[in-house]
């Protein structure tokens, strides 16, 4: 151990008996305790450290806001870490990545660093990791079973898309992984293929017995979008279960369904579970499932399962399972301050980014026209007749939905709506018959706006501008899929906030869309301060929510949440009582 250091003030020593009849000169004046080099044996005082601290924390107003910045972000990502409680309290860090067994060819293997450095710049493809997996440019290449090559050559899918050139490789080989990518560029299958061949080759290695399973989850926001993906796998299991495969069983756990047809499958033990947080929460919860050898996990639209409102849920559906697991985190909007907090819960992850996280799809022509808000459903009509059918129309809450489906259907519009507050069937049974083409017009909340793919809409009407960017970039990801051209047309007025009609306006500038008068009359005083924020801290617009608009100081949907959690401490203290934990009842 070091020896304890001590500062002494140098006081000159005492003349000699022999003269101490003349006075003695008086001491030297107290020197400045200099800061002593490292290795030196003197440490320097607080007050001259104080001072050096001082002196170097000089920083230029640009240099402080990006400071406070980070400050704000790092505070709001301070969260217990999405770790289970067993991994906690052992203190277990799982430093490698799972195994899988899957390699690219050799060929590819030996592909020059800089060769596929290039590829990814043609695909407009951003990666950040160590040891990537090469870019793969065709299906076969990936080693995936025959009927599941025929499967995708069936729905007209014969190059994989940039999400699925890195991603798929990516996912195969076992490692954790962010991918960021517009809507409707082909992300659902960057995450199923690898899935089910996780499914197949813990089938093959040792069947399933009841009760067991599952080896591979995900997980989504929403019931209409956990049944979209659970279609999806279904249809690459048949060919497989057709060529003679072992049986894969998908469940399909959602809530508005009868618990019992789902415990069915479960029982006979289930190889792929496809869910949503609360009835999955649910089932863990009463020990009808386990998750003991689940070792793949996918959140789609992950930001919004990592946000304030499933949080919990996720927490506690990691804290079930008992080894480690390969997990992926997929969506088009990845905010700094989610990605920071998911990256808790990932094992040398590799992010794979299509374009700017929270960019609108260049396929989408968006159109913003000002609409008083009484000439609104007159000028609808008018909007619905600017394309043939299917037309998908948003809402902001679900009264208006209802309005507007009434009104529709006496206008003599095979018009159909979905919301939260509509049951499961009902809003399956909507979803059917507008996708099937016997409904022309779909009416909906921001429920349809999360991952569904309606691959033959070519016009999105936004009746109303919704608060949050994100929303609006989901919305419009509903037409311009798989590289067809769709409209999006979006009504504002008064009643939104300038901070969201600046958002919109910058998205707009990004896309090389036309900016409407109302738009352009906004003035760009701040421009010249955000580009240079933006090149100095590498963050273009809020890291909170992604909007290019304002900075994460300005932040309405952080605002927002600062409320909701405040009134909801004072509505527990108001029930529980002032003092103590949770008061005294």
């Amino acid at each position: 151990m070091e020896a304890e250091r001590h500062h002494r003030l140098r006081i000159a020593k005492p003349m000699p008996s022999s003269a101490a009849t003349t006075l003695p000169p008086p001491p030297p004046p107290p020197q400045p305790v200099q800061a002593s080099a490292p290795g030196t044996g003197t440490k320097p005082s607080l007050l001259v450290t104080a001072t050096q601290l001082i002196a170097s924390t000089e920083l230029t107003p640009t240099e402080q806001l990006i400071q406070e910045e980070k400050d704000m972000i790092e505070h709001l990502s301070e969260r217990k870490p999405l770790m289970s409680v067993r991994d906690i309290a052992r203190g277990i860090v799982y430093s490698d990545p799972v195994e899988t067994g899957w390699k690219p060819p050799l060929r590819l293997r030996r592909m020059p660093r800089a060769k596929a450095d290039a590829l990814r710049r043609r695909w407009h493809i951003l990666i950040d990791g160590d040891d990537v997996p090469p870019p793969v440019r065709d299906f076969r290449d990936l080693r995936l079973p025959e009927p599941v090559l025929r499967a995708l050559r069936d729905r007209g899918i014969s190059q994989p898309t940039p999400i699925q050139v890195q991603g798929l490789p990516v996912a195969l080989s076992g490692r954790d992984m962010i991918g960021i990518a517009f809507t409707g560029s082909g992300k659902t299958l960057a995450f199923v293929l690898p899935l089910i061949m996780v499914a197949l080759q813990e089938e093959t290695m040792m069947p399933v017995v009841p009760g067991e399973g599952p080896f591979g989850m995900v997980v989504c926001p929403s019931r209409e979008l956990a049944k979209q993906t659970y279609d999806v796998i279904a249809q690459f299991l048949a060919p497989l279960r057709e060529a003679g495969y072992p049986e894969i069983r998908p469940l399909l756990c959602i809530g508005g369904v009868d618990m019992r047809t789902q415990l069915d499958v479960v029982k006979k033990g289930v190889h792929i579970v496809v869910a949503t947080p609360g009835r999955l929460k649910d089932l863990l919860a009463k020990k009808k499932m386990n998750l003991d050898n689940c070792r793949y996990l996918t959140m789609d639209e992950a930001d919004r399962l990592v946000d304030l409102g499933f949080e919990d849920d996720i927490r506690e559906v990691f804290d079930r399972f008992k080894a480690q697991r390969q997990t992926l985190l997929f969506s088009a909007t990845m905010p700094d301050k989610i990605k920071n907090f998911a990256k808790s819960a990932l094992v040398k992850p590799v992010i794979v980014n299509v374009g700017r996280a929270g960019a609108t799809n260049l396929d989408v022509i968006q159109e913003v026209e000002y609409v008083k808000d009484d000439a609104r459903i007159i000028y609808l009509l008018e909007c619905l007749q600017k394309t043939p059918p299917p037309v998908l129309v948003f809402c902001e809450n679900k009264a208006d939905v209802d309005y507007l489906h009434e009104y529709l259907l006496l206008k003599g519009v095979e018009a159909v709506a979905i919301h939260g507050g509509k049951d499961q069937e009902e809003r399956e049974r909507a979803i059917e018959s507008f996708k099937t083409g016997v409904k022309d017009v779909l009416v909906a909340t921001d429920v349809a706006s999360k991952g569904l793919d309606f691959p033959d809409i070519q016009h999105v009407i936004n009746y109303d501008m919704p608060a949050e960017i994100e929303n609006y970039v989901h919305r419009i990801g509903r037409t311009g899929r798989c590289g067809k051209t769709g409209i999006a047309t979006t009504f504002i007025n008064k009643n939104q906030t300038e901070t969201t009609l600046r958002d919109l306006k910058q998205l707009l500038k990004e896309a090389k869309q036309r900016i409407p008068p109302v738009l352009a009359e906004l003035g760009d005083d701040q421009l010249g301060d955000e580009v240079r924020l933006a090149k100095e801290s590498g963050v273009k617009g809020c890291a909170y929510c992604g909007g290019l608009g304002h900075r994460v100081a300005d932040c309405p949907k952080l605002e927002h949440h600062k409320a909701t959690a405040i009134a909801g401490s004072v509505r527990d203290s108001n029930y529980y009582g002032g003092g103590g934990y949770r008061g005294e009842i």
